[in-house]
């Protein structure tokens, strides 16, 4: 009896707990459909709006791109912009703005406090709010209609879902906050803040010698973005050295809480993160007219960076990549012109430190934070800039001052944009690009009747008597001379070679009158190597497939200028005999299935970590680096602690931890440890990326080909193994028909994780598929058509 008791209580518990699971299970599918409801927008029917002069049409694409129709002003097209922008991309937009802002604590809590120390000191919104008044009348006009569009899409109740979860509603959308992240690209592609920091750090504490060996320069004979030829040029090299300041160590950190915040917002420069793009000139192509390409490598997020649109008013004809929260085409074309954008790097960031006695300015900085009390700090600057030295920490030493250009008032680079937008010819382009300043940018040319050009605008500073590549005095001794003219900033139209290929590479050879950057500015030459290569095998008859198999290239040469070194590597036990067994026979192609990659990429990411026991945690070095030290033997390779004297005993330890880390996540089959096992793009989201009850909703991944400097950028993260940074769009312009280009984003349209169209272009992207670049509705497919109608 007691036991048919003790059953039956069971079966009651058991029915009791099923029901329970399904109870539950309805009421998350119930919120979910909740959720779905109140945030998916509109995009189909008819809206009456205020703010626009005509009807608008906005047809969405089967990838959810925007093809935006507006009869009666540019401004109406610049307003549907804001619209789509605000319909799709929200949460994105507020995120970005609070970040310029400096206000994330205020919805993220405490835990975001070190981000908005950093952007309040460095005072990033306080340089946007200098831009307006600098602009032109018409960019103006075309922003404010803009931040109208924008207001209209946040006023349709349809709230993201990030906004559910935080529980707060967006403010309305001002014209500063249209402009102000442009300031945080600025940061995230400009300057050599973080090298300074580092080489005042390498410095003191191995000297010269060790400033090049862990930042080195870029190396003589590689690839140059122009040729003497291409600039004229006829005199020599010029050196700049002079006096330096050396920093404590204290202040050093001090320095380094920016970078930490910076990079966990995800605005950091990786090695191998960079940009390509280059033009072909008809004489090269099968159709006679110039190919353009561009894949600009920044983080990859979820939502992604850019938004693919066609944007066209009665004088506005663009089509390419915009960016939620900025109005204009970035990177596209229109019907006449098309460009390409890469990162120049030029130095225009200096530390200074300031003397005893320095004049400084203060402001308080109110940060409010959710669920705590106000924060203030007190932010102090001098006539250099910020003081960033004491940041939440108080003053722990010398007083460092940052001067940056992206800092400065008159920032003029929104009437840039807009002018390529409406640009018909090269000397549009031109008169457009005397506009720019920040952040500096290799900006290939095309156009429809067959030319070709290139031009690297922006402030770059003139500096006589030092490099600015570590601290110096702030004295007045050390002092900006003016910038660089604009006519004698690096360029060149219709070159006798008919190409021109940029890839974050040294931009001038010895000669030019002006430094853009020090000796270690530029990126690694390999993927500017590989490019040309790869682009001049044939001398003509290039085409667009072509074109994509060079953007889609997975073969590292960091592999072949490794290889000897690698496999003269004597193995300390069996598993990594047979890793190198292996590597032997590799042509260095770097794909999904490749073993091969997977222990060449794994065990880079080791080399690269030899600095730390001299230098700290975190400190990496690039593959130059690693390679110059295996090369001479280099004191990087030593560590007393474990007993080794040379690069050989580096290469066989570092060796031995790869394939046990390996071993220990994929097994002990080698034969299984495929590259795309551990290699997959982490397009994580900004806020719940790292909350597990909610990263499954926001995160998205999928295996990627590509690696450390491989012209498909696709560097993994040290640990992880993961990418986070890459081509985060690309596009291939065909001057001979338009509308045969294609284009395609790192995930997809939407910002909605429950939304259509959130990461439909995800598999197409890391596939090497495209989608049409096309203004012509036959290449559409399926299409749904919102008609925006004026209102008052």
């Amino acid at each position: 009896m007691a036991l048919r008791t003790r059953r039956s209580w069971a079966g009651r518990l058991g029915r009791g707990l099923l029901w329970a699971v399904l109870l539950l299970l309805v009421a998350v599918l119930a919120v979910i459909l909740w959720l779905k409801a109140t945030s998916t927008p509109r995009v189909q029917g008819t809206v009456t709006l205020a703010g626009i002069e005509g009807p608008v049409t906005v047809t969405r694409d089967g990838w959810g791109v925007p093809h935006i129709r507006a009869g009666a002003r540019d401004e109406d097209a610049m307003f549907a912009l804001g619209f789509v922008h605000a319909q799709d991309r929200a949460w994105q937009m507020d995120f970005q703005r609070r970040v310029a802002q400096g206000r994330l604590s205020e919805v993220l809590g405490e835990a975001a406090l070190p981000q908005d120390r950093f952007l309040r000191t460095w005072g990033f919104q306080r340089a946007a709010q200098s831009i307006l008044p600098a602009l032109s009348e018409r960019s103006r006009r075309l922003i404010h209609a803009y931040t109208v569009g924008v207001n209209a899409g946040l006023a349709q109740g349809k709230l993201a879902p990030e906004f559910r979860i935080l529980g707060y509603t967006p403010e309305p959308w001002t014209d500063v906050d249209s402009v102000s992240w442009s300031k945080l690209m600025a940061y995230d592609l400009g300057g050599n803040y973080d090298d300074e920091v580092l080489g005042t750090h390498v410095l003191k504490r191995l000297g010269a010698r060790g400033l090049n060996e862990v930042l080195p320069p870029y190396p003589q004979g590689a690839p140059t973005i122009l040729s003497r030829d291409e600039l004229g040029l006829t005199g020599r090299a010029t050196r700049a050295g002079g006096q330096t300041a050396v920093l404590p160590a204290a202040t050093v950190q001090a320095l380094r809480t920016h970078l930490a915040a910076a990079r966990s917002l995800g605005l950091e420069r990786v090695p191998g993160k960079g940009s390509n793009d280059w033009v072909i000139g008809g004489q090269r192509t099968a159709s006679g007219k110039p190919i353009l390409a561009d894949d600009p490598h920044l983080a990859l997020t979820s939502p992604m960076l850019w938004y693919l649109a066609d944007v066209r008013g009665p004088t506005l004809h663009a089509i390419g990549a915009t960016i939620p929260g900025l109005p204009g085409v970035v990177i596209g074309r229109n019907d006449r012109i098309a460009w390409g954008v890469t990162n120049v790097n030029p130095d225009v960031q200096d530390l200074y430190v300031e003397p005893e006695g320095a004049k400084l300015t203060e402001r308080v900085e109110v940060i409010r934070v959710k669920g705590r009390p106000d924060v203030r700090l007190t932010v102090r600057q001098s006539a250099h800039g910020p003081i960033v030295s004491d940041v939440g920490a108080g003053e722990v030493g010398p007083r460092v001052a940052l001067k940056w250009t992206a800092l400065q008032p008159g920032d003029t680079t929104f009437d840039a944009f807009f002018g390529l937008n409406y640009a018909q010819n090269w000397q549009d382009f031109v008169t457009a690009l005397e506009r720019y300043v920040a952040p500096s940018q290799n900006f290939v040319y095309a156009d429809v009747d067959g030319n070709t050009g290139y031009y690297a605008p922006g402030r770059v500073p003139i500096r006589r008597g030092w490099d600015g590549s570590l601290p110096v005095p702030g004295d007045g001794t050390r002092e900006w001379q003016g910038f660089i003219p604009f006519a004698r900033l690096p360029h060149t139209y219709n070159p006798a070679d008919g190409l021109v290929v940029t890839a974050n590479n040294k931009v001038v050879p010895g000669g030019y009158p002006f430094a853009l950057g020090n000796i270690r500015n530029w990126s690694e030459p390999y993927r500017a190597e590989r490019i040309t290569s790869l682009l001049t095998a044939k001398s003509t008859g290039l085409t667009v497939d072509d074109v994509k198999r060079v953007q889609l290239d997975t073969v590292s040469l960091v592999w072949r200028d490794l290889k000897p070194f690698l496999l003269a590597t004597r193995p300390g036990d069996d598993l990594s005999r047979q890793a190198l067994t292996r590597l032997r026979g590799w042509d260095g192609n770097e794909t999904t299935s490749s073993v091969e990659a997977a222990i060449f990429e794994a065990w880079l990411a080791q080399l690269q970590a030899m600095g730390q026991d001299e230098l700290g945690g975190g400190t990496r070095i690039n593959s130059l680096a690693v390679l110059n030290q295996l090369r001479a033997d280099g004191d990087l390779c030593h560590d007393e602690s474990e007993g080794r004297q040379d690069c050989a005993g580096e290469l066989q330890a570092s060796l031995k931890r790869t394939v046990g880390d390996l071993s220990a996540r994929l097994g002990p089959d080698m034969g299984g440890w495929t590259y795309g096992r551990l290699h997959t793009v982490a397009s994580d989201h900004r806020a719940f990326g790292g909350v597990k009850v909610l990263a499954w909703l926001f995160n998205h991944s999928t295996p990627t080909s590509g690696g450390t400097n491989t012209v498909n950028v696709a560097r993994p993260d040290p640990g992880t193994m993961r990418q986070t940074h890459g081509p985060s769009y690309r596009q291939i312009i065909d001057l001979s028909d338009m509308n045969r280009s294609v284009y395609v984003g790192s995930l997809g349209q939407g910002g909605n994780p429950l939304g259509n169209h959130v990461s439909d272009q995800q598999a197409l992207w890391a596939s090497g598929a495209y989608l049409p670049m096309s203004t012509d509705e036959r290449d559409w497919g399926r299409t749904r058509t919102l008609t925006l109608r004026p209102g008052r």
